[in-house]
């Protein structure tokens, strides 16, 4: 049986994609040729990332608005440079609701004046700022959707006449959100589309050109556009892996449908941590995630006999984050139902042993 994945990243991926991408990993589309060993300019993988743009836009409501979408390489890491490298001209706002908000902002530095409006940090990013104002006169406002380190989520997009940018890495294709309103969208594979080694970039026409500095091409966003994602050669089966998972998801009703699955899953963890007098949330009760629940033991002395007990109950990848500690239970959409009720049952068990 396989395991209940509860990994933050690399994560669980859908049974029928794994299917799929191990078959082409031998004979891709018949060919007697494994799709890692083809020419990433031949028909066949043309046809796959060309598709795999395609669907990212379908799927989030950008198809013929305006925008692009690109797979390039890096990780969100070299996103947070690229984007400072690309827009940031005098000025720009950043929110820190996370290590790799912190991350992006230290980027940002290097290029021109940053502005934080608000941060967390004080409080282990233990919550999402409210109240905070946006420079009208900055170059683009950046902030992350999803802290997947601490747990917390910004449920609506913050209101600004700068464009928008946004890192969502670790909760894309998992919410609708009115995608229109951004400019710029980042957000690496291996959380909720594919495998690590390729990272899905949304640009907004328009927003490009704007900065007085030489960008070096590998970190151009126009050239990856002109290039349409083929400047160099691209992540090949991490791309396709992302568009059997997009594809995937087209097919279950979209984002509307993965959405309300997503919020019965995070409802039912949520509704344990709170009820079960062993658990604690870490994160406040508005800003909690639905892709990353992080919760403590109230007790850390019961910790060895609960971590013996969700281990042999067969679930994967349940610790915290390291500068966070606790738990971290990420509930991706490829996580069924069923395997966040597999670490309930867990939990009503462990408080039974404890209560008698």
């Amino acid at each position: 049986m396989k395991k209940h994945n509860f990994s933050a990243g690399p994560c669980i991926l859908p049974e029928e994609v794994l299917k799929k991408a191990s078959e082409a990993i031998i004979n891709f589309n018949n060919d007697d040729l494994s799709l890692i060993e083809i020419s990433h300019r031949s028909k066949p993988f043309v046809s796959v990332i060309e598709k795999a743009r395609s669907l990212a836009l379908e799927l989030l409501g950008l198809e013929n608005k305006g925008y692009t979408a690109l797979f390039l390489q890096g990780g969100a890491s070299l996103e947070f440079l690229m984007v400072a490298y690309n827009l940031l001209n005098k000025k720009a706002a950043y929110l820190n609701t996370g290590t790799w908000s912190d991350k992006a902002i230290k980027e940002a530095k290097a290029f021109g004046k940053m502005v934080e409006v608000a941060s967390s940090k004080d409080k282990g990013y233990s919550y999402i700022p409210k109240g905070y104002t946006i420079p009208d006169d900055a170059d683009y406002f950046h902030f992350t959707s999803n802290n997947t380190v601490a747990g917390s989520q910004i449920k609506e997009i913050p209101d600004t006449k700068v464009p928008l940018v946004c890192d969502m890495s670790s909760d894309i294709f998992s919410r609708q959100l009115d995608f229109e309103k951004f400019d710029l969208i980042y957000a690496g594979a291996q959380k909720n589309m594919g495998p690590a080694g390729t990272t899905l970039v949304i640009i907004k026409d328009g927003i490009l050109g704007k900065v007085e500095r030489h960008i070096p091409s590998m970190l151009n966003y126009q050239v990856h556009i002109d290039k349409d994602s083929m400047f160099n050669t691209p992540s090949v089966f991490a791309i396709y892996v992302s568009m059997l998972t997009l594809q995937w998801l087209k097919d279950l009703g979209g984002i509307s449908f993965i959405e309300k699955v997503n919020l019965k899953k995070a409802a039912l963890l949520y509704d344990e941590i709170d009820r079960n007098p062993l658990f604690k949330g870490i994160v406040a009760k508005e800003d909690r995630s639905t892709m990353n629940a992080t919760f403590a033991l109230v007790d850390e002395s019961h910790k060895e006999m609960f971590d013996t007990m969700w281990k042999e109950a067969n679930i994967n990848g349940l610790n915290g984050h390291r500068s966070v500690g606790g738990y971290r239970a990420s509930m991706y959409n490829a996580l069924p139902l069923y395997s966040v009720q597999a670490l309930v049952d867990v939990m009503q068990e462990f408080e039974n042993k404890m209560t008698k």
